[in-house]
């Protein structure tokens, strides 16, 4: 996969190389050239420009990239201005790093697939994510062993929960499903809340904004992600 991944800080440069260590096309930019030349030697192009500048922005790839990461940590007004500019261009998936609160309520009113906190979810558990291509929240249990988070798949959406048998068919053990309930924020806009769905009930079925968590081994994870792509 290709991945662009603006703003080479700390965050942004651990996510950079891991995402390129396990062979991903990463395309690094920032407008420091002293990051830039930290890590053009480890992805596979690195730019010097200012993202806040629509036609600077312009020169990048945007049509041929799968995910685009905004990672600038320490530029709140840089954050909101680079990601206005790239939801404008129409980009299909945008992943922003919250940078406190408030970038997190502003970005969750500009409808963002993944509002990325790095105090809650480490680089590398994103790098695990992607590996796997769902939308994951990762707890590590071990090296080798997880709880992840996601959402349904399409092929589970009416099914009785009762009549998921997933243990059996791929070693995983389905240990809580969440549901998105609307609310309203600290600044009152409207967001989505997870709230436990209770799977002792007679007739719940798998809905298809429902998140579902399991216990298992990653390579148990990636044998089933690889089955239901497939279907």
């Amino acid at each position: 996969m290709k991945y662009l991944i603006i703003g080479l800080g700390v965050y942004g440069r651990n996510l950079a190389t891991d995402l390129s260590d396990i062979g991903n096309e990463v395309i690094g930019v920032d407008n420091r050239a002293e990051a830039v030349d930290a890590i053009k030697d480890y992805i596979s192009t690195a730019y010097i420009l200012d993202t806040t500048d629509e036609n600077a922005i312009s020169v990048l790839p945007l049509n041929n990239i799968d995910v685009a990461i905004v990672a600038i940590g320490d530029n709140f007004g840089g954050s909101i201005k680079t990601t206005a500019l790239l939801k404008k261009s129409g980009l299909k998936r945008l992943f922003v790093r919250a940078i406190d609160p408030i970038h997190e309520a502003i970005l969750q009113g500009m409808d963002i697939e993944r509002i990325l906190t790095p105090e809650k979810d480490g680089a590398m558990a994103l790098v695990n994510e992607m590996s796997l291509g769902l939308n994951v929240s990762s707890f590590a249990v071990d090296q080798q062993h997880y709880v992840l988070k996601f959402k349904a798949p399409k092929i589970f959406i009416g099914t009785f929960y009762s009549e998921i048998s997933i243990k059996n068919a791929y070693n995983l053990r389905l240990i809580a499903v969440t549901r998105p309930q609307e609310v309203r924020n600290m600044i009152g806009m409207k967001e989505k809340v997870d709230e436990v769905v209770d799977l002792d009930e007679p007739g719940i079925t798998v809905e298809k904004d429902d998140e579902l968590v399991f216990y298992g081994a990653i390579d148990d994870f990636r044998n089933f992600y690889k089955t239901i792509s497939e279907e």
